[in-house]
């Protein structure tokens, strides 16, 4: 019989009106036994570094399960589509230490990665999965999951030349593999996986989800941003709005040398927020990039990730300045995923165009009522103002 979990508090029956925005049948499995169409799924955790655990994902079914594991294509689908996909997920937990890549389990999943198309992969818990969802800011969510003894894929997909390419030269280098992969439209979700199950680089070893996902984001900004200093300044101000479940992105391109900005205003009764006041933060870097980790997390990359690729179609350079606001009610942590696709959505928008600052400030201040608080917070604006461009001498 199927039981409802409330995906708040992690009570088995929802908990009350703050927890309606995002109910969900999860479906409690009280088999040991799963076979299904693998997207294909992998998860590596981050806890207890190095032996963490390496986790295929399979849903209880099989069938064309490749938009599950796709964030590209989730851009039309609400949150409770895509959780709903996600809930199905079910992870075999193994442990792994990422030092020793030769382990059955770790070839397993280097494997799946290499997958373009779903595959068949069976799955034998030591007990029935946890009827519980596995949650993080960095990562989209996962359904039941449950130590594991054994597992086997039990077909073959589709591996894009250029993924069985990279994965076969050992003396390539992680970004250079990275590189060329981005090149041969190869998605950045499949990028990350590969990097994560140890597929592509010299040293060759299992990375955490987590981090794999903000190495990609980086890693591509970067060398898109090299592209990008050597481009022209544009000539108008651009700004950019998208609102999408409970959140407003808005974005700013100002005529000026190459800097960026990520802002994050949570209301609340939100994710990161159980104060009563809005808490905002802001981070940025200059012209020559920054050294040292965002304050904001993987969002502020997989943020620069988007607007770098906007930059380089149009082939200019900017100061661009992005703000999110996240409103009452988005209280589940989704992944990055959302932020890069809402940011990639947002610049793929036809801009609205201005002569000056202050028309393009008039323009986002008729969409936020932040806008005097992202002034006083905003750490680019604040140097813009103390700066004299040559154009005003």
């Amino acid at each position: 019989m199927d039981e409802k979990l409330c995906l708040i508090c992690r009570g088995r029956m929802f908990c009350g009106k703050s927890c309606r925005a995002f109910e969900h049948e999860i479906r409690i499995v009280h088999s040991t036994e799963i076979f299904g169409s693998s997207p294909p799924s992998i998860f590596v955790g981050r806890k207890n570094y190095p032996e963490v655990f390496a986790c295929p994902a399979v849903p209880p079914f099989v069938g064309d399960t490749e938009i599950y594991d796709r964030p590209e294509h989730w851009r039309d689908l609400s949150i409770e589509e895509v959780l709903n996909f996600r809930y199905s997920l079910i992870l075999g937990q193994f442990r792994v230490d990422v030092r020793k890549s030769e382990s059955k389990i770790a070839e397993l999943i280097q494997e799946l990665s290499l997958y373009e198309k779903p595959v068949d992969v069976e799955i034998s818990f030591e007990k029935p999965p946890r009827p519980r969802v596995m949650l993080d800011e960095h990562h989209a969510p996962f359904g039941p999951f449950a130590p594991a003894k054994k597992a086997r894929i039990c077909s073959s997909s589709r591996v894009p030349r250029v993924v069985e390419d990279v994965y076969e030269s050992r003396d390539l280098k992680a970004v250079d593999a990275i590189r060329i992969l981005y090149e041969k439209k190869i998605p950045v979700s499949h990028i990350q996986k590969l990097l994560s199950s140890g597929a592509i680089g010299m040293r060759r070893k299992l990375v955490p989800t987590r981090w794999a996902i903000t190495a990609v984001d980086d890693t591509l900004s970067k060398l898109l941003i090299e592209e990008i200093r050597d481009f022209p300044i544009i000539d108008e101000y651009r700004v950019f709005v998208h609102k999408k479940a409970m959140n407003l992105f808005m974005a700013i391109l100002i005529p000026r040398i190459w800097s960026f900005e990520w802002g994050e205003a949570w209301f609340p009764n939100t994710t990161w927020n159980f104060g009563k006041s809005i808490a905002i933060e802001c981070d940025s870097e200059g012209f020559n990039g920054r050294r040292d980790y965002a304050t904001l997390g993987g969002c502020y990359y997989s943020a620069r990730l988007a607007t770098a690729e906007y930059l380089q179609r149009i082939k200019r350079q900017a100061t661009a300045i992005l703000w999110r606001e996240i409103y009452p009610g988005f209280k589940i942590p989704i992944g990055v995923w959302f932020v890069r696709e809402n940011v990639r959505e947002m610049f793929s928008k036809k801009p609205e165009v201005f002569d000056s600052l202050r028309d393009a400030f008039n323009y986002l201040a008729a969409h936020s009522d932040l806008f005097e608080e992202w002034k006083k917070n905003s750490k680019l604006l604040s140097f813009i103002k103390e700066q004299r461009t040559l154009c005003s001498f």
